[in-house]
């Protein structure tokens, strides 16, 4: 019997609001740790040591198994030249890899159009939370966003079949004329029309998904059983995106990193677990990123803007292990205070665009760049 190849899938993890790298791979052999973190370090005996110079923050640890079977990538000081430090430049530079203007086109709304250049499918791409990530945007492609996959669709409290598909057939006829009369009302109407239909494509997926695992009730972990529900559904999804934070610890940082930590560590054990009991994590790999890391020496309570961050990529395809050097914390290495980047951002996306999802990275990134081969 042949066996069917199955498509790769990226899941995106968006750690908003600048996750603090040297508090969640701590650097414990070097000696400075200590020096620049009085106040949020990590003590040494509850670091969670993963060979004789790095460790996980506690909170991190159920992680670990990941680390210790081969499936995570630990990609050090990734991040780009000269670092505005704001939230909004910063997660623009990453979602349009576009680090010297101001960029419109979502770097995985290129990748969806060309995962699916005849729009066939409007939920190749799917976001789960409020918004649309710009990552994802990019007009004419169609996104599928949902907030809550129970509730998805519309008019989903009309219970009457008659009656809810006499009212959206209505919506329908409103959208479609609009095709044609304009480039806003072009958007606008074509987009109406692809949540319709995703819509209706996604409502079929929390009935054909079956697990014992049970998520933690926490928001990332209802994404993510969202994300694990679409996947098992085989929609032809293939590009799945959400976020969790803030991360953005200047204050208060003991306790505030420590839970936002084991909220996603929690989440993304039973998301794997969850896709390996149902044996669909062969084509699945999970990349989680932050725009940027967090200032070397702390301020007293927490922690400020910094530049070089942090990467994961995790799965049954990834080779494991550590990608790039941690850069240094001397203090003649350091530039306003921050670790420098030594890895560029669209290197890790090159790698996850040729060696996994099979596409051209050129177009999609904007040029070559040093590949992390963790695929």
């Amino acid at each position: 019997m042949t066996a069917t190849k199955k498509d790769p899938v990226l899941v995106i993890l968006q750690l908003t609001g600048g996750n603090d790298y040297m508090n969640t791979v701590i650097p414990h052999a070097d000696p400075l740790y200590r020096d620049n973190r009085p106040v949020v370090g990590v003590a040494d005996d509850r670091i969670v040591k993963l060979n004789e110079q790095i460790g996980f923050h506690p909170e991190v640890a159920p992680l670990k198994r990941f680390w210790d079977s081969g499936d995570m990538a630990i990609i050090h000081g990734v991040g780009y030249a000269n670092s505005p430090r704001s939230h909004f430049r910063s997660m623009d530079i990453w979602h349009t890899c576009e680090p010297d203007k101001l960029g419109t086109e979502g770097w995985l709304g290129r990748a969806t159009r060309d995962i699916d250049p005849n729009k066939d499918n409007v939920v190749t791409a799917v976001s789960f939370g409020p918004s649309l990530p710009r990552a994802l945007a990019l007009p004419g492609v169609p996104v599928a966003c949902v907030d809550d996959l129970d509730n998805f669709g519309m008019l989903t409290s009309i219970q009457e079949e008659m009656q809810r598909d006499k009212i959206i057939n209505r919506f329908t006829r409103l959208y479609s004329p609009t095709i044609g009369s304009g480039f806003v009302m072009d958007y606008l109407g074509q987009t109406g029309l692809d949540s319709l239909k995703a819509a209706d494509i996604l409502n079929v997926a929390p009935g054909r998904y079956s697990s014992t695992i049970e998520y933690p009730d926490t928001p990332i972990a209802r994404k993510l059983k969202g994300i694990s529900q679409v996947h098992q559904a085989n929609l032809g999804s293939r590009v799945l995106y959400c976020d969790h934070g803030s991360f953005d610890s200047h204050s208060n940082q003991v306790g505030m990193h420590d839970g936002l930590w084991k909220d996603v560590s929690a989440a993304v054990s039973s998301f794997f677990d969850d896709l390996r009991e149902n044996d669909a994590s062969d084509n699945v790999i999970l990349m989680m990123f932050s725009e940027f890391g967090r200032r070397v020496h702390d301020n007293g309570s927490g922690t400020d803007h910094g530049a070089a961050g942090l990467v994961f990529v995790m799965g049954d395809a990834i080779k494991g292990g550590e990608y790039g050097e941690y850069p240094s914390s001397r203090p003649e290495n350091l530039e306003q205070g921050d670790l420098v980047p030594n890895t560029d951002f669209r290197g890790v996306y090159s790698a996850i665009l040729e060696d996994w999802m099979g596409l051209d990275a050129n177009p999609i990134v904007g040029g070559q760049f040093e590949k992390v081969a963790f695929v």
